[in-house]
């Protein structure tokens, strides 16, 4: 008994003599994971410059067929091959090239990827080549949408069909063959051309160019996006849907809204959907100009909770404010605006527009957007509420694994929403100037204008523009589960205090609720009682730290 208490007690030593970097518990990837997440062979030598995508949707079956055609540039010799991808259960017909009088192209099946052979000499050329890909199949069903992606084949409330995909994580190849990487945005846009019985409606991402009445009863909705956008927020929408329009002048002029709503719902939706125009107003002001003038602003009606599909963003919260009804912040201040169109929204500056290269880093994507949630509620009701919701947001951290997923293999990491939230506005508060804090995050959204990111470059662009070292902050929040602890003493005179359970080298300074700021470092400093005043040592709980009185 006695020994089994010393190994239990030594392994407890170790682990937590490891010191403050608490490493991901490491799961078991697979070849598809790499293929699927990494930048391979079959990758590297091909640019994605643009998507036009055809699909018939067959409902009563649950089949799709179509043909992807993919635009793409070269500068060096490929390597052979090329890895497109479509998951299983989904089938490639054939793929020819259209660069070359529509040659087919031979290609062999490794799961979820295909690889085509084109070792032939002058398959392709140096510059601008096009593909065509048919494909077809029963696609994955989503069962819990939109956490567990794949179509989703539901009836409205009228049993009539309604139809769409949510595929963030699993990705677009779920349904469409692709360069399934987020690193890879086409950079001239893309088609989206739905074909549906004439008694419903299609609609897409972009701007309606083209609806074209076909043969037995069918009507092709051709949608254009201009914008670069990632694979998964090209999503078909398919129901019984109206449309209505408005506009409002934003800081780039003229913006397009439009909205896609079920039949039933137009009325509710005309008086719900009044909340859009201050909330990007509010968001310009913040982050910067809507980022899709081109391809407008929109709301459709979704079959699940919500997606932020760019210029097409997904509503499904039952026209109710709040995180269906509720207040996901326990503060009182997220009860009256409809979380679903303000956070998905929100992503169209963090997500659509600056959006990761690998899934690792989506904490990019959702910590912001979650703190844009913070800012709306400031632009309502101003920064004292602000604080207390984001405060509150605290009440659904769990850190149990970092906030950087692993590398190359498509994976995201924990607590990317509410934990990366209060990291943001803890450095908000360290910056301790509203003026520079609003300069960056516009600044990050005009820098990396529709571009594909690593952490690495914002967390540089935030230490350079505050002109403050915060790669210590980000050390902490990013890549350790521990938050650091402020530990303190009071000796009758002084009050001696210094960080721990943190990185090796932490330093953030703190601002007590007195408004005096302190700088605690690994080793005890100490300051005086007498200047503590009638608060004492007490931290601003804007900071999203531990306290420990020893």
């Amino acid at each position: 008994m006695f020994k089994k208490v010393f190994i239990l007690l030594l392994f407890i030593l170790i682990y937590e003599g490891a010191g403050s970097q608490i490493l991901r518990k490491e799961s078991t990837f697979t070849r598809q994971d790499t293929l699927r997440g990494s930048i391979g062979k079959g990758r590297s030598w091909w640019d994605v410059k643009k998507y036009d995508i055809n699909v018939e949707v067959n409902i009563p079956e649950k089949f799709i067929r179509g043909f992807v055609d993919i635009t793409f540039t070269t500068q060096k010799i490929n390597t052979g091959i090329m890895q497109i991808d479509l998951q299983e259960p989904m089938q490639i017909e054939k793929i020819e090239n259209l660069s070359v009088n529509k040659q087919s192209i031979n290609f062999t099946r490794e799961g979820n990827v295909f690889w085509l052979d084109v070792s032939k000499p002058k398959i392709f050329k140096t510059g601008i080549n096009k593909i065509r890909i048919h494909f077809s199949g029963n696609p994955k069903e989503a069962r819990t949408p939109p956490w567990d992606g794949g179509w989703i084949w539901q009836n409205d409330q009228l049993e009539r069909p309604w139809v769409t995909v949510a595929c963030q994580g699993l990705g677009a190849s779920v349904w469409y063959p692709c360069k399934d990487h987020q690193s890879d945005e086409p950079d001239n846009g893309a088609t989206l051309t739905i074909i549906t019985p004439d008694t419903l409606v299609g609609v897409g991402n972009g701007r309606l160019a083209q609806k074209t009445a076909l043969p037995d009863n069918k009507i092709a909705w051709q949608w254009t996006i201009v914008n670069p956008i990632n694979n998964y927020l090209i999503v078909p929408s398919i129901g019984k849907y109206v449309n209505f329009t408005d506009e409002m002048i934003g800081e780039k002029g003229e913006l397009d809204l439009s909205y896609w709503v079920l039949d039933y719902n137009l009325d509710k939706a005309k008086e719900h959907f009044s909340i859009v125009k201050p909330m990007i107003k509010c968001f310009e002001d913040w982050m910067g100009p809507y980022p899709f003038y081109q391809d407008s602003y929109k709301l459709v009606d979704a079959p699940h909770l919500g997606m932020e599909h760019q210029s097409a963003v997904a509503y499904g919260n039952g026209y109710m404010n709040g995180y269906r009804g509720m207040d996901r912040s326990g503060s009182g201040w997220g009860k009256d605006w409809d979380f679903i169109i303000v956070h998905e929204s929100g992503h169209e500056w963090f997500a659509n527009n600056i959006t990761t290269k690998d899934l690792a880093d989506m904490w990019v994507h959702e910590s912001f957007t979650t703190y844009s949630e913070a800012l709306f509620v400031q632009c309502r009701h101003g920064l004292q509420a602000a604080n207390e919701y984001v405060i509150g947001l605290r009440r659904n951290i769990f850190n149990r694994l970092q906030m950087i997923g692993p590398y190359g293999v498509n994976k995201e990491g924990d607590d990317i929403y509410d934990k990366g939230a209060n990291m943001i506005h803890t450095i908000r508060q360290v910056i301790n100037n509203d003026g520079i804090f609003k300069n960056i995050l516009r600044g990050l959204n005009k820098d990396f204008y529709h571009q594909t990111v690593t952490t690495k470059q914002i967390e540089n662009y935030i230490s350079s523009k505050s002109k403050i070292d915060f790669s210590k902050v980000f050390d902490q929040y990013l890549r350790t589960v521990h938050i650091p602890t402020l530990v303190y003493k009071n000796t009758g005179n002084h009050v001696q205090y210094k960080w721990s359970n943190c990185v090796k080298g932490f330093n953030m300074p703190l601002r007590l609720k007195n408004n005096i700021w302190i700088y605690p470092t690994e080793n005890f400093q100490s300051i005086g009682t007498d200047k503590l005043g009638n608060t004492g040592f007490e931290v601003d709980k804007n900071f999203y730290i531990l306290t420990k009185e020893i």
